[in-house]
């Protein structure tokens, strides 16, 4: 099972950005990556996917603002989150899918303020 922790959370104003990374303790080649967010009270959704051969998908309300990166090499994911809003405030989680399994890592607290 592959091991993640993720870092880049924190604290930025409304319309700002901020980046998210992704360690991986072994190779994600054959893994879809993906990050989720999760807000007290709620499931955790999807924010953004990303296939071992490229394709991306994200939700909705993300996909003009958030990008998805995968750096094969390194065996890191990235999540490029630009003009936030206040409803993106959440923990974030990075995960990898094979076969129906998924392993998460601890999560990243992000918060926009008003």
């Amino acid at each position: 099972q592959v091991q993640l922790v993720e870092s880049g959370g924190g604290l930025v104003q409304a319309g700002g950005s901020l980046r998210l990374s992704c360690a991986a303790s072994r190779s994600i080649n054959p893994l879809v990556m993906g990050w989720y967010r999760q807000t007290p009270g709620n499931q955790r959704e999807l924010v953004a996917r990303m296939s071992s051969f490229g394709s991306k998908n994200y939700a909705d309300d993300v996909k003009d603002r958030f990008s998805i990166s995968r750096d094969n090499v390194k065996n890191m994911v990235y999540l490029q989150m630009n003009r936030l809003k206040v409803e993106d405030t959440a923990v974030y989680y990075c995960a990898a899918e094979r076969d129906g399994s998924r392993s998460w890592g601890q999560g990243t607290q992000v918060t926009v303020s008003s």
